[in-house]
Formats: structure tokens, sequence, C-alpha cells
């Protein structure tokens, strides 16, 4: 008899995307391994079902496919014996015999509020293991649920299309994150949690009202299935598909028309954006800002659309102030950008 259907689930998920460690479709995609070592694939893990889910289908499916795999959790400090939940974690690792497992610490900042800041401060913490252990990917255990939440969020700041592309399935510098589960529901991986005995964390943050993506799960979503009938989530998930397709193709057309509209010395000029359609002229805008210096995270639409009307509504004012210490003014039929 073969395993269970939410087991035999997940374990296809990873496996689809170890092959793709396996055979990378950009030589700079995946680091190469050290000669004679097999790639090292790390598991980024909670504790919690959909982490756990994925540590013990990367540890059945790695060996089979030549792959070394490990795992790492992260401690953020924020909650009463978080150490000792983050090294019950690293034990649960090793036994699935994972190695290297590593518990990091981090101090988790202030900066775009709690969730944004723990973010950050996870995402350097493993970006750091990966460069330390020459990892070719680190796995996250995000959902289609996950991904669900995270259009409506963006929907409900107003955020653009980029936003409501969600997350992508491969992210992170050389594409070092893969997330096998974005086609699969929350309950999937709950499920083969259960059906093998594994034991699971719930993180209190996850239903503390305190957090915004804790009310959409908890409150948002359930108002918009009662309303709107079963599917939702699924719908919002298709969306971010169908809204990646769209934002790529824009910021390639961004990309490859912003040399055109700038100057010999760099500028860009006013007369030339202003021609191009405000979907790609606002992502050259928004490229132009990243060069400058101002943070890709912190970088809104609203401040993408004050910078669009130095070109599109020119009444003589003065310069926008960017995140990252980034000013932006009209000279002469020019926008120049400088930090300081």
């Amino acid at each position: 008899m073969g395993p269970h259907p939410a087991v035999a689930a997940i374990r296809l998920a990873v496996r689809r995307v170890l092959h793709d460690v396996l055979t990378p479709t950009t030589p700079e995609s995946v680091p190469p391994a050290p000669a004679g070592e097999k790639p090292l694939v790390l598991v980024a893990c909670s504790g919690g079902a959909d982490s756990m889910a994925l540590a013990s289908a990367l540890a059945f499916e790695a060996p089979r496919l030549g792959i070394r795999a490990g795992g790492v959790t992260v401690d953020h400090g924020l909650q009463h014996g978080s150490d000792l939940r983050a090294a019950e974690v690293a034990s649960r690792l090793a036994a699935f015999d994972l190695d290297p497992v590593e518990a990091l610490t981090v101090t988790v900042g202030r900066d775009g509020g709690p969730e944004a800041a723990a973010r950050d401060a996870r995402y350097a913490a493993l970006d750091a293991a990966a460069e330390r252990h020459g990892a070719a990917a680190v796995l996250l255990g995000h959902t289609r649920d996950d991904q669900a939440e995270t259009v409506l969020l963006g929907l409900a700041r107003g955020s653009g299309t980029r936003s409501l592309a969600g997350m992508a399935v491969t992210s992170g510098i050389g594409g070092r994150y893969r997330r096998p589960f974005l086609g699969l529901d929350r309950q999937t991986a709950r499920k083969a949690c259960m059906v093998q005995s594994l034991p699971v964390w719930d993180d209190p943050h996850n239903a503390d009202p305190a957090y915004t993506r804790s009310r959409v799960r908890h409150e948002a979503l359930p108002v918009l299935e009662k309303a709107l009938g079963k599917g939702v989530i699924e719908a919002l998930a298709r969306t971010a598909q169908l809204s990646r397709d769209d934002a790529d193709a824009l910021d390639d057309w961004a990309a490859a028309v912003e040399p055109s509209v700038r100057d010999d010395s760099g500028a860009l000029e006013t007369a030339k954006l202003y021609a191009l359609p405000p979907a790609v002229r606002r992502r050259v805008l928004r490229r132009a800002a990243i060069s400058a210096g101002s943070p890709a995270g912190s970088l809104f639409a609203r401040h993408i659309e004050e910078v669009d009307r130095l070109i599109t509504g020119w009444r003589g004012q003065g310069a926008i102030n960017l995140p990252g210490r980034v000013a932006v003014r009209r000279q002469g039929g020019r926008l120049v950008l400088r930090q300081g």
C-alpha cells in the first residue's frame, strides 16, 4: 500500500522542486556544489504543520535523488521560551537525519511594523545560513492559503499588480528560495503531519488579532467564503499567478525601455517618460529609485505615484522624499534622484 494521499502530494511537490535544483534552467540559478560533494538543500522549519510536513518530505525525497538535506529554524525571541522551542524543532529536524541542522537566533527590529521586521530578520538569517553552508536552495512551507492571504493584503493596500502577484515559487538571490506547497492547501500539510504522527507547534501569533495577517486568516477570508462561497482561496491564488505573469512582462518592458529615457548624464528625461504607458513609466521610476538607494521593501505605490506627478502633474512642486533618504526633484526637464 502506498502512502496516504496527503503524504504523497507533499512528497511529489518536493520531488519536483528537487528535480529543478538538479537541472537548473539557467547556469547562475543554483550555485554548484563543491567538487565531489552532493548539492545541499535546506528546509526552513518553524515547527508548524506546513514546515514540518515539508521537512519530512525533504528527508524522504532528497536521499533518493542524491541530494544532501539540512534544516534551519529561526528563533525571533518574541515569545517567552522561544529558545527552548527552537531547540526542540532543531532536535526534530536532526531526528529526520537532516544534516546540517541549525537553530538561529535573530534580533527583530522595528522598521515596517512587527510582521515585516520579523520577516526581514528571518530572511537575513536564512540567507546567511545558505551562504555559510553553500546551499543550492532553501525550501519554504508557504501554502496556497498563505498565497491567498498575501493577495488579499496586497489588494487592501492598493499596492498594484506586483503586490497582487503574491509569493513566487522561486525567489531570492539566484533563485535560492523555493516554495513547493503554493499549489497545496494548508489542510493537506496538516493531514500529512497527522498520518505520520509528526508533532506540530501552532504559533500563537498566528491566531493573535494584533497581527494583520492573523485577522485576514481568521476573520476576512472566512467572511468572504461565507458571502461568496467556497473557492475564494483558490481564486485568489489563481489571481496571484495571472498577476505575476502580467507584472513580469511589464517589468521586462520597463527594463528594456529605461536606457532610452535617460540622457547622456544618466538623468531621466520627463518628456520621454510622459510618452510611456503609465504602468511602464511607474516601473521605470521604481527601478530608478531603487538604483538611487531606496530600499525596495519600503518603497510603496504611493511613493511612486508622488514621483509620477512630477511628470504628469508638474506645477513647480518641490522634491519628493523617498525611503532611504532618496530625494527626487524635477530640474530643467529632467528627474534627478539623489541620496543623502
